[in-house]
């Protein structure tokens, strides 16, 4: 198994010089390991002599929606508690009576429900956690479910509230306790962050308030606006722990701890199952941009500059990690830059 790392590295290095992100963390490795790994540019432009650092904590943005939700609602459906067909109305009390219980978790995992395109959670609902969720659980549909593939963040918010309610546990609680415990990821952990981690996140987007980049807070205002925990985003983690869940997702047997999902759900999750809809999903994940059906590539990204793939054919996996969000929300630089580290990572 090789790796083009030198070209990695001039792609990373070439992408700090272009200014698409202040730095990069990245890795590539296969079920018994990092196979190669290293990290370019700096922490914070400001800071100038602080450099980006294999152990630097990210805000993971819609990565939250893999390692908290997915690996949650994974976690159910092993243990019994919920089947993906059967519509929410049939067990779930909040969404009985409301448009939302027609809708499936299957069609919640592959962005099918036909649930609003856009959160605008505080525009709607206001700033109380009970009305936004009561809001979110009872809106009308944005079309009948089944009918398109449509991505929208308040998928992973409603299959948030839906691990809540069947587990009787926090989001972050359930999240920590079932996966990222059992696994030894600890530092993965739902913002805000405490001084002493913050000291060494990468800071994401101007913060038009403060006039200071977001550090340790997270980047997207509906996590903000729900104290930090929601299933859209709010989660922060380290390259290291994303290699362990990657491996874990590989190979169940490379982790000294279990989590509450096995491999029955990560296969699931890592097949077509939007039959001749498109775009193609799996269950969270999609196929890489640029990939063909047969080389069996998955990848989920967060809109701060995070992303992490998958290949259970190739046996491999990769992470690259930036807080491109830092220059701009213009997303082209980076989707060049992610398409050709896929490509050099999956030779």
């Amino acid at each position: 198994m090789t790796y083009s790392t030198d070209r990695i590295e001039a792609l990373l290095n070439e992408g700090v010089r272009d200014k698409v992100y202040p730095g990069a963390v990245w890795a590539v490795g296969d079920a018994t390991g990092t196979r190669a790994q290293g990290a370019t540019g700096v922490l914070d432009p400001n800071e100038p002599n602080v450099p980006m650092q294999a152990d630097t904590v990210f805000d993971a943005a819609s990565l939250t929606k893999i390692l908290a939700v997915w690996a949650s609602i994974g976690t159910l459906w092993e243990e019994g508690k919920l089947d993906l067909d059967t519509p929410l109305g049939a067990f779930w009390s909040e969404v009985d009576g409301h448009p939302l219980r027609a809708v499936t978790t299957r069609q919640l995992l592959t962005h099918t429900a036909g649930v609003p395109l856009r959160a605008q959670l505080k525009n709607l609902y206001g700033t109380d956690p009970q009305d936004i969720r009561d809001g979110v659980l009872h809106e009308a549909l944005h079309r009948p479910p089944g009918e398109a593939v449509e991505y929208t963040d308040r998928a992973a918010l409603i299959l948030g509230y839906l691990a809540e309610y069947l587990s009787g546990r926090r989001l972050d609680q359930l999240a920590t306790e079932r996966t990222w415990q059992p696994l030894g990821m600890h530092s993965t952990r739902f913002g805000p962050l405490p001084a002493e981690i913050t000291t060494r996140c990468a800071p994401t987007e101007l913060d038009q308030d403060t006039d200071t980049h977001l550090k340790g807070v997270a980047h997207d205002f509906s996590a903000r606006l729900l104290g930090g925990v929601c299933g859209i985003a709010g989660a922060f983690t380290v390259l290291d722990d994303l290699a362990v869940f990657l491996r874990y997702l590989l190979d169940t047997s490379t982790s000294h701890g279990q989590a509450g999902f096995g491999p029955d759900w990560t296969r699931q999750s890592l097949t077509v199952q939007t039959g001749t809809l498109e775009p193609v999903r799996g269950l969270f994940w999609h196929p890489a941009p640029g990939t063909r059906p047969t080389d069996n590539i998955w990848v989920h990204y967060g809109f701060t500059g995070t992303g992490m793939w998958i290949s259970p054919h190739q046996g491999r996996w990769a992470v690259l990690l930036t807080n491109k969000l830092y220059y701009t929300r213009d997303r082209q630089p980076l989707t060049d830059v992610r398409n050709t580290f896929r490509a050099l990572a999956f030779v």
